[in-house]
This record gives C-alpha cells, sequence and structure tokens, in this order.
C-alpha cells in the first residue's frame, strides 16, 4: 500500500486495525517479551489519552478541522503545541505502547512500532508540506522551535 492510499484511513481506524490484529496474533502466540505489572501501562495509557485530548480541545477551541487530509484554518503553535508539534499522534502512539507494555508480546510491539512509523513518514510528512505551504516561514520558524516529537 503507497504513502496516499495510507492517507485516506484516519489514524484512529489505523490504531484500531493495528491493535485488532496485534491481538488475535497476540491469541495465536501469547509468549510475552516483557513481564511488567499493569500500572505502568496504565499510566503510559492515561498520559497518551491526556495528551490526545488537550490537543483535541485546542483544535476544536480553534476551529480548524482536526482530519489529517483536510485545510487547517489556524497554526497552533501554544499550550502543548510548544512542547510538540504532533501531540494528537504522541498521544496515540504512547496508548499503543501502553498496549504493548500491558501485554508484552511481539505482536503489539510490532504494532506500536509500525503505527509510529505510518505517522512519523507518512502522515506527519504530507501535514508538514502542507503546512509550509499555507503557512510558510511562520511554519518553518515554528519547526526549527519546537520538535516533530519530544
Amino acid at each position: 500500500m503507497n504513502a496516499d492510499r495510507l492517507l485516506a484511513f484516519k489514524p484512529p481506524r489505523i490504531a484500531m486495525g493495528l491493535s485488532l490484529i496485534a491481538f488475535v496474533a497476540h491469541i495465536l502466540h501469547p509468549a510475552p517479551l516483557l513481564s511488567l505489572p499493569p500500572l505502568p501501562a496504565a499510566l503510559v495509557a492515561a498520559a497518551g489519552f491526556a495528551i490526545m485530548m488537550r490537543a483535541w480541545w485546542l483544535f476544536r477551541r480553534a476551529e480548524t478541522p482536526i482530519c489529517p487530509t483536510a485545510t487547517p484554518h489556524a497554526m497552533l503553535t501554544e499550550d502543548i503545541y510548544s512542547l510538540t508539534r504532533n501531540p494528537m499522534y504522541l498521544g496515540m502512539i504512547l496508548m499503543l505502547s501502553a498496549l504493548a507494555l500491558y501485554f508484552g508480546t511481539v505482536p503489539f510491539i510490532v504494532a506500536a512500532v509500525v503505527y509510529a512509523v505510518v505517522l512519523d513518514r507518512i502522515f506527519c510528512d504530507y501535514e508538514e508540506r502542507k503546512m509550509m505551504q499555507l503557512f510558510g516561514a511562520r511554519y518553518e520558524a515554528y519547526r526549527r522551535k519546537v520538535r516533530r516529537w519530544l
């Protein structure tokens, strides 16, 4: 599947699909590589959810679309966007990583890594090109100041 076709899917749906595939593979091969208590995974999931929801709220407040392929009406640089250019994606990656920590099996670890790579190489690259076209030097200055992830 090429990058343009992946852009047709929304990142939460990709996360759910990878999680479902990982769960089925986990049932078929449940041998864990990690052995952690549930609390660390719950904390990572809660942090990811909080980060994602804060970014979502900021998008809503700015009345700009959340869909990655829609044209944004605003460039967010304050609040959580002063720490990472992609807090929604970071939050979703943390939630998938929490599943990997909780189950500790190869399928969930692979799902989290694949998801992170898809977001980084396809969605972030696409969105950054679009932001450069729309906001030019202002976005470039923001990009130099704030890292893609952390």
